[in-house]
């Protein structure tokens, strides 16, 4: 009895004696042939089906704006129980439905842009759970399950970072950890650690109600009062209760000595100190044509910068070492437009220090766009730059163009593919030097990676398409695990918010509200010291990912070699 697992009990199990049907087929239900196998939801059965989805939507609230952390682990332990004796093709599908759940809402901001572009790029992150509900319906059956199906999670989110296009790492379970006693354990071994300890402790969870489940079974099967014995249990030896409590406690333990740890590890935030300025120009309302759109941010972020210089004049507010403007400050290209020039180079001028300005540049050959943060110099004017590495497919750059224009009208906005940057955003910005990385590469573990070496982080957006959706503060929080992976200050610019200033430990020292012009200036730390993480690099994603795949091996040779005996 106390080797029974939950599929043994399962009213829609795909094995087991005593049912209909082959192992793995649905039973068939008294209407007969596989209508009732049917009418139970198919071979997974309505409640497993239920269940999942469940899981789905118990995550989606552990991301920002919602933040209630808990319910990632939490999630993802209905989700495990769900697959717990499933075959790998039903534990896909189930895997599948939970994703569905679950990315729907998360990035619902996509809508903006279009309910059908929301809706399909929504299934295809989803379809990346299919192999991970595979895997871990197949790992399930394997002594410490819960490590392996841990480490798939970190698998999962590798591929999905990955392939196609440079990958989509939005909604890494890492990213609803980002305020909370995982978040320290960036630093060690970044993102993917926390994304597997966050998985770790939703197995244990799970782990935890299949044990209290075989306890309660046990008891159910005991001797009653008269000495008589139950059903299944004649000649057995009864056993102690505590011995099912075990278990549990041992699962419990575990889930407080990895929370308990995560406040153990020290967040060093100390640092030379540099007074820093993050300039929010705001976007005008809508109503103007293109052009005018376009004028109207730069001037927005002009002003915002003279009136900067006019209270640091007034003694209202610290000079500022260093000023950074957000991505899309200028969509008016200033190497070539003599206007769009002269008003960045006279607000720089203005303010008297450097100022890391985001613009948009004709390539040489005027065929695509590059996305630039230029270092602005009030004596020398434009000089270093940094081109973003990273554009977004569909929305900078589109692949199959000839074909896709055809049949989307709505890709003619795209005219011109944004070109990719070829070097790492680590850059001279009046006294300390700089990582800059533009928008949602913030999710990108290596583009991060590269420029930590920089003494504080930037990161320069722009969400106004995106504003008063999910997506804004779920780039925040991105922010906030970078600055403690690698011990940095962040600097986000963003043209209509949500800017602010992160600490190396994660806190955040200021932040705007969304479309409201905002200067923020504070005395933040420039660090130089490294954390593990950046040492081992992406040994750690490698490492855990590997371990995943290793068990679903060992689960397979297993299995076939039980079916040899």
């Amino acid at each position: 009895m106390a080797q029974e697992t939950l599929r043994d009990r399962s009213p829609a199990g795909e094995s087991g004696a005593g049912r209909s049907g082959a192992p793995g087929e649905a039973p068939r239900g008294r209407s007969g042939g596989r209508l009732g196998g049917l009418r139970r939801g198919g071979r997974a059965g309505w409640p497993r089906i239920l269940l999942a989805l469940a899981a789905g939507l118990l995550m989606w609230p552990a991301f920002p704006p919602i933040d209630l952390t808990p319910l990632a682990p939490l999630g993802i332990a209905l989700l495990t129980l769900a697959l717990r004796g499933r075959t790998a093709r039903t534990g896909a599908w189930l895997a599948f439905v939970a994703g569905a759940a679950f990315f729907l809402p998360v990035l619902e901001g996509i809508s903006r842009v279009g309910p059908d572009g929301w809706i399909i790029l929504s299934l295809v992150q989803a379809a990346y759970f299919l192999p991970l509900g595979a895997g871990i319906a197949v790992v399930a059956r394997l002594p410490g399950w819960p490590v392996w199906t841990a480490a798939l999670w970190v698998c999962e989110e590798l591929i999905r970072g990955r392939v196609p296009f440079g990958g989509f790492p939005w909604a890494r379970l890492a990213f609803s950890q980002t305020a909370t006693p995982l978040t320290p354990y960036a630093s060690f071994g970044g993102a993917p650690l926390v994304t597997f300890l966050t998985a770790l402790i939703g197995g244990l969870v799970a782990y935890a109600a299949v044990a209290a489940y075989r306890v309660r079974r046990t008891r159910a099967s005991r001797p009653d009062e008269d000495g008589e014995g139950k059903e299944g249990d004649e000649g057995a030896e009864p056993r102690p209760a505590w011995r099912g409590l075990v278990p549990i406690a041992a699962c419990l333990a575990l889930v407080a000595a990895v929370v308990g740890g995560g406040t153990l590890i020290p967040t060093p935030a100390s640092g030379r100190p540099v007074t820093v300025a993050v300039v929010q120009g705001n976007v005008p309302r809508l109503g103007l044509d293109f052009l005018g759109q376009r004028k109207a941010v730069l001037d927005n972020h002009v002003k915002a910068t003279r009136e900067l210089a006019a209270k640091v004049r007034a003694g209202e507010l610290p000079r500022p070492e260093l000023v950074v403007w957000p991505e899309n400050a200028s969509d008016l290209d200033p190497y070539t437009e003599p206007d769009a020039y002269a008003a960045i180079d006279g607000a720089v001028k203005d303010v008297g220090v450097p100022v890391l300005v985001g613009a948009l540049t004709d390539t040489p050959d005027g065929e695509k766009v590059e996305n630039r943060g230029i270092v602005w110099d009030p004596v020398s004017g434009p000089g270093d730059y940094y081109v973003k590495r990273h554009p977004v497919p569909f929305g900078e750059y589109l692949p199959f163009r000839d074909l896709l224009t055809k049949l989307i009208t709505r890709f003619e906005r795209i005219p011109r593919d944004f070109a990719k940057g070829d070097r790492s955003g680590v850059m001279e910005l009046g006294p300390v030097t700089i990582g800059d990385v533009i928008c949602f590469e913030v999710a990108y573990d290596k583009e991060v990676r590269d420029v930590a070496r920089g003494n504080l982080l930037v990161v320069q957006t722009n969400n106004a398409t995106w504003g008063r959706t999910g997506l804004p503060p779920q780039q925040i929080a991105m922010s906030r695990l970078r600055a403690v992976e690698h011990g940095r200050t962040i600097l986000v610019s963003a043209t209509s918010g949500i800017s602010a200033i992160v600490a190396p430990d994660g806190r955040m020292l200021d932040e705007s509200r969304e479309f409201v012009p905002d200067v923020q200036v504070q005395a933040v730390p420039a660090r130089t010291a490294r954390t593990l993480s950046d040492r081992l690099g992406a040994a750690p994603e490698w490492a855990l990912a590997a371990l995943g795949l290793g068990a679903v091996l060992a689960a397979a040779w297993t299995a076939r070699k039980n079916e040899g005996n």
